[in-house]
């Protein structure tokens, strides 16, 4: 009989009883959902974005040395659905040809690009073909008639100037050396979007992206953004 009164115990009020536990965690787990998106509308959507993604049947297919590059497959609204340009900062890696823009501290995006002439030493003088290294700011925005969208930086900072006072000094450029300037980021003269696939350093020292790239960096971005630039 006891066995019996047990049995029946566990029917009629364990599992009603087990029901009511799920349904208020369930309840919980929705009123955290609820906060979330209240409170991050941005990355909770991009979470769920990420979360459920699939590829689209139509995505071209990319290069190798592209399919290591954080969602470059993808359009940046379709990462970031709101967008706060008081929030973009970039990330520019010359040893790995790769400029990356940063929502807050999220990576979300990164792109191919190639340098000037020298890609590998810091900018001391005018004509080193270096890309100049440290943190910049862009200090202003404009169509560009050959390379499509330039976003200027505000090389030389005191940085800038500190490095090639140095070098004066330690002997290192001419005493005559000019310490130049009109860096920035750009894309390509129309049609030479190879120049980046084939990771040709062809400019002076700005840093340069596909024409389609460009355009995309252009539209969430703003005169301050930060841009840090590192070997």
């Amino acid at each position: 009989p006891l066995r019996l009164i047990m049995k029946k115990f566990k029917f009629y009020i364990g599992i009603p009883l087990t029901i009511i536990l799920l349904l208020i965690c369930l309840w919980k787990l929705s009123l955290c959902i609820f906060t979330l998106s209240t409170k991050y509308p941005t990355k909770f959507r991009s979470w769920i974005f990420f979360a459920f993604q699939k590829e689209d049947s139509n995505t071209t297919k990319l290069r190798k040395d592209e399919v290591s590059l954080l969602n470059y497959d993808r359009r940046i609204d379709q990462i970031l659905w709101e967008i706060d340009k008081d929030k973009i900062s970039i990330l520019v890696e010359k040893s790995k040809y790769r400029l990356t823009v940063y929502y807050g501290d999220t990576a979300v995006k990164a792109y191919p690009v190639v340098f000037g002439f020298n890609p590998v030493d810091d900018k001391l003088r005018e004509g080193d073909g270096c890309t100049p290294e440290g943190e910049f700011k862009i200090s202003a925005l404009y169509p560009h008639r050959s390379w499509r969208r330039f976003l200027l930086i505000d090389y030389p900072t005191d940085e800038s100037w500190r490095k090639h006072l140095l070098a004066k000094r330690e002997g290192r450029i001419n005493q005559d050396a000019s310490i130049g300037g009109e860096i920035g980021i750009h894309g390509v003269p129309e049609g030479c979007d190879d120049l980046i696939d084939r990771k040709i350093n062809w400019t002076l020292g700005c840093i340069s992206l596909k024409n389609r790239d460009i355009e995309e960096l252009y539209q969430i971005v703003k005169i301050g953004t930060k841009v840090k630039i590192i070997h």
